[in-house]
């Protein structure tokens, strides 16, 4: 389960996992800060930076790169989330060198065009616009948006319209020694590769980037407002609607984080959890019905996530709410607990079956500032939690009684009857769905 930590000479952390069952080598070059760092207004700007440095990496142009890492037999993307900026890519292992060359480019010497920016920029507004036909990331915008509002959580790494035509080449610029720098870095290999390999890839890495500040994520833990809240995003002729359903949820830090990711998991967290059992086998109203507790370095949101059709969205809401109270007041039964017990230690071997992923969890930890022995401890930590445990962690880090309610459908059509399913409603508001 533990890969090797190695720290090369500048201190850069290096986690390695060596497997010769294929001729391959996995790699990632992290830092630790993402699209917190987008400017008020520019949102999306941090991501924009990754994918161009990305595409211009060496002075090239995006074509000439292309090519090259196909000529390589490799892949390399570059993603960009809240917290972390990270180019990951696979190559066989007889090119790593030359891939090693291709990465360094890509992070220490990207040219940053302004030409390929504005293709970039051309490109990220049509998926803004693509993503206004998807009902689902809709949803997940406008709860997030709603929910974290005024918290940097509330704001999307992929941007807004607004914020990606607004980006300069002098506002990247500007960005770029501040998050990529030595300072920053955390590089991860897997595969066919030896740990004196690793490391001097690593230092490759590090020796190229300039010195710079280490980062510190000094986000607040967000506040949660009181009361039961709806948003609503219209969106015309829905026959299907959206549904969020959520408030404050875990962090890894807390002792009971994983009491409740055990009470989730049986709540809604797997086809045969309450949720799925309740809205879709007894009653077909949604093909899907899940409980999600997501983890950052500051507190993230519990929510349940629906799909019905336009006609049983008010009563999957309410069904959704009053199966929220009852699970606060009555618990779990011993047979959920131990299901969801034996459910979470067997499928955690999927989650360490391939060296990439091992050293993945590892990356994981580094980044997201996770307590020491988070996954190597993690099936001791299951086993460890009582029924007692997991039902006093319901009780105390879920609430059902300030929730948010994020609905994407006809607002003509559903909207009375969606505030009067929310009981004890405190305040709702319409959003068109194209509302930047």
């Amino acid at each position: 389960m533990s890969a090797p930590v190695v720290a090369t000479q500048d201190g850069t952390n290096l986690f390695v996992e060596t497997s010769h069952d294929l001729p391959l080598v996995s790699v990632s070059i992290a830092f630790r800060m993402g699209a917190l760092e987008d400017p008020q207004g520019g949102e999306g700007s941090v991501r924009l930076l990754g994918r161009l440095m990305r595409r211009s990496a060496g002075g090239r142009s995006a074509e000439q790169n292309d090519a090259l890492i196909e000529g390589l037999g490799a892949s390399l993307g570059a993603d960009v989330t809240q917290s972390t900026i990270t180019f990951h890519g696979a190559v066989i292992a007889r090119s790593l060198d030359r891939f090693e060359e291709l990465l360094v480019d890509a992070v220490a010497r990207p040219a940053l065009p302004e030409d390929e920016l504005e293709r970039l920029k051309r490109e990220t507004l049509a998926e803004l616009t693509e993503m206004l036909d998807n009902d689902s990331s809709l949803v997940r915008r406008w709860f997030r948006k709603t929910l974290f509002a005024g918290h940097p959580y509330g704001r999307s790494a992929a941007g807004t319209r607004a914020g990606v035509e607004s980006a300069t080449i002098a506002r990247l610029r500007g960005l770029y020694p501040r998050l990529i720098n030595r300072q920053n870095l955390v590089v991860a290999l897997s595969g066919d590769v030896t740990s004196e390999r690793a490391a001097r890839f690593a230092a490759s890495i590090a020796e190229a980037l300039p010195e710079g500040e280490r980062l510190l994520d000094r986000t607040p833990d967000p506040s949660f407002a009181a009361g039961r809240r709806l948003v609503f995003v219209d969106k015309p002729e829905r026959t299907q609607t959206q549904i969020l359903i959520g408030g404050i949820g875990t962090h890894p830090q807390d002792p009971d984080h994983f009491a409740l990711a055990l009470a989730n998991t049986a709540f809604g967290g797997t086809f045969t959890a309450r949720l799925m059992q309740e809205v879709r086998v007894k009653r077909g109203w949604s093909y899907g019905a899940y409980s999600n507790l997501p983890f950052d370095r500051r507190r993230q949101a519990f929510s349940m996530s629906t799909f019905p059709k336009a006609a049983d969205t008010p009563a999957c809401i309410e069904l959704e709410l009053d199966m929220l109270e009852a699970f606060r007041k009555q618990g779990l039964k011993k047979s959920e607990l131990g299901w969801a017990k034996r459910y979470l230690m067997r499928s955690h071997a999927f989650a360490i079956d391939t060296a990439a992923k091992r050293v993945g969890l590892r990356l994981d930890s580094a980044l997201y500032e996770l307590p020491e022995n988070y996954y190597s401890g993690y099936l001791d930590a299951l086993r460890g939690v009582t029924l007692e445990q997991a039902n006093e962690a319901v009780r105390a880090r879920l609430s059902d009684e300030n929730l948010l309610v994020a609905v994407v459908g006809t607002e003509s059509v559903l909207g009375e009857d969606v505030k009067k399913a929310v009981r004890g409603l405190s305040s709702h508001t319409t959003v068109r769905y194209d509302a930047d």
